[in-house]
């Protein structure tokens, strides 16, 4: 619960805030919002299978954050577009993560009527 709450808060952030960042960052933001989804929807599941820990999903809320930007900053350097393949990964887990919160709710659903 407390993802999803912070979730809503940060969209509801970024609508109220406009921020622009340089084109140059993209590539790191991008990844970064990439990694922060990933874990809320990781929450989100851990939730709804009873096994949320707040100490897991902060460290991995910022702890994803970071290495993905450090990756990106060391691809950028090397000249290697690493960004792509962590949006790729990223974007998969985010997937499979909502699969598999769908797949629990229609259960929960199923199982209450």
């Amino acid at each position: 619960m407390i993802a999803l709450i912070g979730l809503i808060i940060g969209i509801i952030l970024g609508i109220a805030f406009n921020i622009n960042f340089p084109l140059k960052l993209s590539p790191y933001i991008s990844v970064a919002i990439f990694a922060c989804i990933d874990s809320t929807f990781g929450a989100i599941r851990a939730t709804l299978n009873k096994d949320f820990r707040p100490d897991i999903f902060i460290s991995g809320f910022f702890g994803n954050a970071f290495l993905a930007a450090g990756m990106v900053y060391l691809g950028d350097k090397l000249g290697i577009p690493v960004y792509i393949a962590a949006i790729i990964i990223f974007g998969q887990r985010i997937f499979t993560n909502f699969a598999v919160i769908r797949r629990l709710l229609m259960d929960r659903i199923k199982t209450h009527h």
